[in-house]
């Protein structure tokens, strides 16, 4: 079995013990809140019923992904991991909107919250997101759908810390008020924890020039091929996570062979593989070619 193949079984598995923590979570916490009456318990709970469908997205992902490329689909579905990365980014910027909006309603009507509750299932939450945490950790560093799904995890570890130490303070000082600035502190934390991610998967999907490649660079590389006159008609894009592609015309100073121009071209590839990590190229080789020479058109 490849290493790619092996890593979307790997990812896979965890992403489905994750739901179904997830969903043990959401449903008592949302039994919870009813009962207790807490918004950020119930603040908590939308979070995690958020983590459940980005779960569930991000499993799909994964699979959609892993799948073969086909003559009706060339590309394959390499892109679904960024599409369910974008959408489960701007899902979880939504939620934190819809939670400041209550926290700041609760904040002027605060309640009175049976704060056991609160104590008892932030503590579970706590440690079944902690294990979620620590299932997908390693495939997060190296894909972004995963990733996603890992600060979705990540933010509710944090947010139930936050729940617990609100329902400790309700339940010895009757700080009641305390509940909706929780909820007000998760829904800033979500926004900015959401905001690179989506930024990034929507460079992406725009296919722009992927961060950190300068082009002026890889202009200089290709330029000093002695056989090169002139390069154009440039684009480079990534095709999801980790695959770079790059396409040019390249303009000969003598009308030479095929052969010949495979040498060059052949070149090229291996210095753009090993110093910008471009893992495709597709060069048009020209000669005497009446054509817009930009480099960017």
């Amino acid at each position: 079995m490849s290493e790619h193949h092996h890593h979307h079984d790997v990812s896979g598995k965890n992403l489905f013990i994750t739901i179904v923590l997830n969903i043990i979570i959401t449903l008592s916490q949302i039994v919870g809140g009813i009962f207790s009456g807490s918004l950020a318990l119930l603040s908590d709970a939308m979070h995690n019923f958020s983590d459940v469908l980005a779960l569930l997205i991000a499993y799909v992902a994964n699979r959609l992904a892993a799948k073969e490329n086909t003559k009706a689909k060339t590309f394959g579905y390499k892109r679904a991991e960024i599409i369910a990365a974008l959408f489960n980014a701007s899902v979880l910027i939504g939620i934190a909107i819809f939670l400041i909006i209550e926290a700041f309603h609760k904040f002027y009507h605060p309640e009175v919250i049976n704060s056991i509750w609160v104590i008892g299932l932030g503590l579970l939450s706590i440690v079944l997101n902690a294990a979620s945490v620590l299932l997908i950790k390693d495939d997060a560093h190296s894909n972004m759908n995963i990733k996603a799904a890992y600060l979705h995890l990540l933010t509710d570890v944090m947010t139930s810390v936050a729940v617990v130490l609100g329902g400790v303070l309700m339940y010895f000082y009757q700080i009641f008020w305390i509940d909706p600035l929780i909820s007000f502190l998760i829904a800033l934390y979500l926004i900015w924890a959401s905001f690179d991610l989506v930024k990034e998967s929507s460079a992406i999907l725009m296919q722009f020039t992927p961060k950190g490649i300068d082009i002026d660079e890889i202009v200089k590389f290709i330029m000093q091929e002695k056989e090169i006159a002139n390069v154009h008609h440039l684009h480079i894009w990534k095709l999801d996570d980790h695959r770079i592609h790059l396409e040019a015309h390249l303009d000969f100073n003598e009308d030479v062979t095929l052969s010949e121009s495979n040498k060059v071209i052949d070149t090229l590839e291996k210095i753009l593989h090993d110093t910008f990590g471009i893992e495709h190229t597709t060069f048009q080789c020209e000669y005497n070619r009446e054509d817009d020479k930009s480099l960017i058109v």
